[in-house]
């Protein structure tokens, strides 16, 4: 674990998260890089699967994705995506 980050932008550089996914969140999980609000179900997914990915994202902080559930609020569409070592993206699930 990492203490101390004074730059953010800095850490998904260095993972390889392509700008186009950048949240406010970045964590490595056995090996993958997982950006943003992504739900467990596809954290799980990605560990089941192993597919020859670096990680998954989900840019923004849409209403509704896990943590950003607010009572009275509708949640918002969004889609998990998959990318690769040259910054190529995939759609790997959509919510709702």
């Amino acid at each position: 674990m990492e203490e101390g980050v004074q730059n953010l932008v800095d850490v998904k550089n260095r993972y390889q998260v392509p700008t186009s996914l950048y949240s406010c969140h970045t964590a490595v999980v056995d090996g993958y890089i997982i950006e943003g609000h992504v739900p467990a179900a596809e954290i799980n997914r990605l560990l089941a699967e192993k597919p020859d990915v670096v990680g998954i994202g989900l840019p923004g902080m849409p209403a509704g994705s896990p943590g950003m559930e607010t009572p009275g609020v509708a949640a918002e569409p969004y889609t998990v995506f998959t990318f690769n070592e040259s910054g190529e993206t995939a759609v790997y699930a959509n919510y709702p």
